[in-house]
């Protein structure tokens, strides 16, 4: 069900009318930085409509007894926004400019976009499937977990540690190192969920104030995909006839957004927790089990193993050699150790 769109204030109407010229002002600067001709001409086609727009929440404000007038001036936030569009240009912006309000940038994403519809029905995102970002992510958190806890308890072993000092070392880098990439990976996937809601809630709002503008918007992201006008025109006023699908499309096709690759935050947590904690573990069972070199030794060969491993899954995702891939990684791993090793040793005898 959906909510009760809030009532109309002069505030609202004020802040509506600022947000349109800034999204206004900020797509001649993109549309000036943009170097293909269609999508420069799109932006500025977009900002056209922005304009339209904010002249909307003029007029009611005028209705309401408040003069909207005067030249533009756009703050420090856009202006810093400007300079980075300007100096690295709309594609490597574009997060930044999906949160100050302009639309069409999934122009940017993966092969310009998804593919293009041909009836209402189609305009919905083709879902990629996340089973594969969870396994590549599986992999690279158990990566972090060995190399960083197989080179702590190298380091601690060149000091010439006591076996409980090495194991107790490790236990709390797989403790701290786990710990930090679940802090690390909630407060990620959180931020991006509320930008997510925070997004989706403007696009509701101006859904019911002025669907023929939002499907004006539509249709100019599609024509700039390369869809003939009239289908592109079509298209864009059967999606906003539905208000649930509209909704899903332009978060995809305004925002560049996928909303099902968001996941539960805590989820997200746990996965990464656990994740690195098993890498972790793999060069901490050989400390339990015997002591001294030989268990140094055992740990650096079960570390070994492990970074082959690893190395031959990540060619899964890269289409490389899976034995090439191993020893690559292998030698990164073995290049960590030693080095940390021997940063161990000379502290021990500089200590001793």
């Amino acid at each position: 069900m959906d909510p009760t769109p809030a009532p109309v204030t002069v505030a609202s109407m004020i802040e509506s009318y600022q947000e349109e010229m800034q999204s206004a002002w900020l797509y001649r600067v993109v549309s000036a930085a943009e170097t293909d001709a269609q999508r420069a001409t799109m932006f500025s086609a977009l900002g056209e409509q922005a304009r339209e727009q904010a002249g909307f929440w003029r007029d009611k404000a005028s209705a309401a007894g408040i003069v909207l007038d005067g030249e533009f001036v756009p703050g420090w936030r856009l202006k810093l926004a400007a300079v980075l569009v300007r100096r690295f240009g709309p594609r490597a912006s574009r997060d930044l400019l999906a949160a100050m309000k302009v639309r069409g940038l999934s122009i940017y994403q993966a092969g310009d976009g998804h593919a293009l519809p041909e009836r209402a029905g189609e305009a919905e995102s083709r879902h990629r499937g996340a089973g594969s970002g969870n396994l590549r992510a599986a992999v690279f958190g158990v990566n972090d977990g060995l190399v960083s806890n197989a080179s702590l308890i190298m380091g601690m072993a060149g000091a010439a540690a006591s076996n409980a000092s090495v194991l107790l070392a490790g236990v709390a880098g797989l403790l701290a190192g786990a710990f930090s990439m679940a802090a690390g990976e909630y407060i990620s996937v959180r931020s991006q969920r509320e930008f997510f809601e925070h997004q989706i809630e403007l696009e509701r709002a101006e859904l019911e104030t002025y669907p023929e503008a939002e499907a004006r918007e539509l249709e100019l992201i599609y024509r700039a995909k390369g869809l003939e006008e009239h289908e592109a025109r079509r298209v864009s006023q059967a999606l906003v006839r539905d208000p649930a699908k509209a909704l899903d499309t332009l978060a995809r096709e305004e925002l560049g957004l996928n909303p099902d690759e968001l996941g539960s935050p805590i989820g997200a947590a746990v996965f990464s927790f656990l994740s690195f904690a098993a890498g972790a573990t793999l060069p901490l069972l050989p400390l339990l089990f015997a002591r001294g070199e030989s268990a140094v030794l055992a740990s650096a060969t079960v570390a070994g193993v492990a970074l082959f491993a690893v190395g031959a899954a990540l060619s899964l995702f890269t289409g490389r050699s899976a034995l090439r891939s191993g020893l690559r990684m292998l030698a990164v791993g073995a290049a960590a150790g030693a080095a940390t090793y021997g940063i161990g040793a000379m502290i021990g005898v500089g200590l001793a």
